[in-house]
């Protein structure tokens, strides 16, 4: 959420909010896909949170990472995708100076915390499938916690310094109507190495590692079905299956991550360079946004627990006895 703009000095002579002329069924439409929009997101990252947090069969080191990513999708659905979606719509921003710096600052802590949860979890799968023995040894439910509080403070406290010393606001033209801020050359690389680069080349190389695993367990597997008894065979093929797709269903989400962050990633390259349009940064930082919405419908469409835990949230039946203990992996 790091935003470079240049020549500030006589942007604003130029600049002025810019009233569209569309009808008013058309902005009665597009508020309400918007509202749509940012109650999926809400909703459904919710879910996600209630479904970890309640049933003790999904407290995994791993589900620890997911509900970090949850709870930070669930903030950018609750505090940035609305400011968003009406800036987009009325193409100016409306919301003063002072809420401007609070949204820039809290989206792009949202989505370097994003990032690295992504990050760690290509780590988590890389570990547990290169060294399984060791990785539930030494891996824990609390381990991952700690990891997990700990990226969201480092994340804080790098975005914290991003501001203070870049001194971004202290030193730029903020036009009425524009929510854009200066950084100066060493912060963009500081920033482009931290946020971008860094995690992004751990989350491809290591789930490209990830996949290359897999797909020699597989083999393994179905090498050693042929030696086995017909029940031991059927045992670990149902281990193949539920490997395979495990895979398939992180590739999918991080897949997804990469082609919602890569517009992004491009425009961190080239903001500098050359000057944008506020336009295009308002559809830049939407597509970053929607990876929100998606995540939780990736989980629906792939993840038979989250539809089970799902139905017994909309029920109300987590709020029986014991309701934690009811099983949701079967």
């Amino acid at each position: 959420m790091n935003v470079t703009e240049f020549n500030q000095s006589d942007r604003c002579d130029h600049f002025s909010c810019t009233e569209r002329s569309v009808s008013p069924a058309v902005y009665i439409l597009l508020y309400m896909c918007s509202a749509a929009v940012v109650l999926l997101t809400v909703c459904g990252n919710l879910l996600i949170i209630i479904s970890v947090l309640h049933f003790k069969q999904l407290h995994t080191p791993t589900n620890m990472l997911v509900l970090s990513l949850a709870v930070s999708d669930f903030l950018v659905g609750a505090l940035v995708m609305l400011p968003i979606f009406i800036w987009t719509i009325e193409s100016c921003w409306m919301f003063g100076r002072d809420f401007c710096i609070s949204f820039l600052f809290i989206g792009g802590v949202l989505m370097t915390i994003s990032i690295y949860n992504v990050a760690l979890i290509a780590v988590d799968r890389y570990l547990a499938l290169s060294n399984p023995f060791l990785y539930m040894s030494s891996i824990s439910r609390r381990t991952m916690c700690i990891v997990g509080y700990s990226n969201w403070c480092v994340c804080i406290m790098y975005m914290t310094a991003f501001y203070y010393f870049n001194g971004s606001f202290e030193n730029s033209v903020m036009c009425p109507g524009e929510c854009l801020y200066i950084v100066n050359e060493i912060w963009t690389v500081i920033d482009l190495i931290y946020s971008f680069i860094f995690p992004l080349s751990v989350i491809i190389i290591l789930f490209s590692r990830v996949f290359v695993i897999a797909k020699k367990h597989v083999t393994a597997i179905r090498e050693h079905n042929n030696h086995t008894r017909p029940k031991t065979q059927k045992i670990t093929s149902h281990s193949m299956k539920s490997e395979r797709k495990a895979a398939k269903v992180l590739g999918i989400l991080v897949s997804v991550f990469l082609l919602c962050l890569l517009p992004y990633c491009i425009y961190s390259l080239i903001g500098y360079v050359i000057e944008l349009q506020s336009e295009t940064i308002q559809k830049v930082l939407l597509i970053i946004c929607l990876n929100s919405t998606i995540n939780p419908v990736i989980y629906a469409l792939f993840y038979p627990w989250f539809r089970r835990c799902v139905e017994l949230i909309i029920t109300l039946q987590i709020f029986l006895t014991d309701s934690e203990f009811i099983n949701v992996l079967s």
